[in-house]
């Protein structure tokens, strides 16, 4: 891999708008509608109940990611907005983030990390599980829709 920086970037940041914009539109392509529907606070990012970051290939940004204490329980980060470009995947890129993303949680206090993910999203699913995320319990804004996948780890 060449020069990766993840760095904490705020959620309102322009570089961060842009990759949740493209997460958005890679959703939205795969499952219609605006991508995601689910309730997001920026606020809900900024430490030390959460954070987003932003992965820096070769000085460019190419993948985000971000957690938030999950309101049901604060022990939980609930990961989300992992993205990242076509241009960087099967790069290690999004591992890495993810990675990162874990450990700022773990920073915070956090002892779990929770999230949903889809069906047509094989990929993310494959990360995930790779990462050592089980499934779990449907628990989020869409875990009543029949192709939601929700997976935890502990941290």
């Amino acid at each position: 891999m060449s020069e990766l920086k993840i760095v904490p970037t705020g959620y309102l940041d322009p570089v961060a708008r842009t990759l949740v914009s493209a997460a958005m539109a890679d959703l939205s392509d795969r499952y219609g509608g605006t991508g995601d529907d689910t309730p997001v606070d920026p606020a809900q990012f900024d430490p030390p109940r959460g954070a987003f970051l932003v992965a820096w290939l070769d000085g460019e940004p190419v993948a985000c990611g971000g957690w938030r204490t999950f309101h049901l329980d604060g022990d939980a980060a609930e990961i989300k907005r992992m993205f990242t470009l076509a241009s960087a995947r099967r790069r290690g890129v999004a591992m890495a983030v993810l990675r990162a993303v874990e450990e700022s949680a773990k920073a915070a206090g956090r002892t779990r990390a929770i999230l949903e993910t889809g069906g047509l999203q094989p990929e993310a699913i494959a990360l995930y599980e790779r990462a050592g995320y089980r499934l779990i319990d449907n628990f989020g804004y869409y875990k009543d829709e029949p192709d939601v996948r929700s997976y935890g780890r502990d941290l």
